[in-house]
């Protein structure tokens, strides 16, 4: 199989990459040059911001038989993208979000749920949901509903990841001391790790899918409790996992999701919508989710591979709880004080 990924070399993207050299793909990427993709691909450079950012694409004959599309800006550069490729490629794979389906998507839902309205697929950059859909319409209408595969990602977690999650709670996790913990333990949650995404993005093409998948992996696969539990036991650290009853999370004003990251409340529209999808579909064509503990501990090997420090997306919102607040949600909650002694840098910007 010949792939294209646009992008290739940042999380999702890599993750697709190194996927696809293990089947023994030949692969190409396009991508501005700021980070590497791993050894054995073919590189092209082009920036999809700038009005010659297809030029290395444009000056090719290649033809693929999927296309790989990451991009989560301005849904114009996908439509410049699957109108070029058209007729170079047999599938485009668009990796899509959860946040096209309209807020607040109820417990269950599927990939009939509403979306989000006014997605243009020729607008500029506008808000993160508009532009997910317009772009899904952009691959839709170059490409047709039958080559076009929409994976519709929720939160999605492991080695590489520029977005926050994981990498601060196993950072905070291996400093010790007393950790907020948010409760209840056994809080259901709905990820999928990037490794499982990719195998199963590049399998669903090479079954020639198409359409929406909601891809993350059961509801339940791994909860709030078993999540900090790994983190805690790949980090051998000497913490402290305090429990905390939610009403005394959100009545300290602490932001579910960014703040405190992956968790949110129980019975609550957010825990509905970011955690409650219905995924037989991806299930029934092929989705297979590894333990947490596999997802935890590959990541936290990756961390410390890189000096401990996880790259952090410019373009995203900071994650994570500063070490005075932790503290001060802790005395309220009657677990003494929490955090560490000294102070802790806060943490990057990152993703949504």
């Amino acid at each position: 199989m010949r792939l294209l990924v646009l992008g290739g070399t940042e999380f999702v993207g890599r993750a697709v990459v190194e996927a696809a050299l293990g089947r023994g793909w030949e692969v190409t990427v396009l991508n501005r040059g700021r980070h590497q993709p791993p050894s054995g691909v073919r590189l092209l450079r082009g920036d999809r911001t700038a009005p010659d950012g297809l030029a290395a694409l444009a000056g090719t004959t290649d033809t693929w038989d999927v296309v790989v599309d990451t991009w989560s800006a301005a849904p114009r550069a996908v439509r410049a993208s699957a109108r070029l490729l058209r007729g170079r490629a047999g599938r485009y794979a668009y990796v899509s979000s959860s946040s096209v389906y309209a807020w607040p998507a109820p417990a269950g839902h599927t990939e009939d749920a509403p979306l989000v309205s006014g997605a243009d697929p020729d607008a500029d950059l506008t808000d993160y949901a508009r532009d997910k859909r317009g772009a899904e319409i952009a691959a839709v209408q170059e490409f047709g509903e039958d080559r076009s595969l929409l994976v519709r990602c929720g939160l999605i977690l492991g080695p590489y990841e520029n977005v926050g999650r994981l990498p601060w709670w196993l950072t905070r996790i291996a400093r010790g001391g007393r950790v907020l913990a948010p409760g209840p333990r056994d809080l259901p949650l709905q990820y999928v790790d990037v490794r499982d995404l990719a195998a199963w993005t590049l399998g669903a093409a090479e079954r020639e899918l198409g359409g929406p998948y909601t891809l993350v992996g059961p509801s339940g696969h791994a909860t709030m409790g078993t999540l900090l539990q790994a983190c805690a036991a790949v980090t051998g650290g000497p913490a402290e996992l305090c429990w905390t009853d939610p009403r005394v999370i959100l009545d300290a004003g602490v932001e579910p999701w960014t703040q405190l990251p992956v968790w949110v409340p129980p019975d609550s529209e957010m825990h509905d919508h970011l955690h409650a999808a219905d995924v037989s579909r991806a299930l029934a064509a092929g989705l297979r989710c590894r333990p947490v503990e596999e997802t935890v501990a590959d990541t936290w090997a990756w961390l410390r591979e890189i000096g401990g420090t996880a790259p952090m997306r410019p373009d995203r919102t900071a994650k994570g709880l500063d070490p005075d607040r932790e503290a001060e949600v802790l005395a309220a909650a009657g677990h003494g004080p929490g955090g560490v002694p000294g102070t802790t840098p806060r943490p990057g910007p990152s993703a949504p």
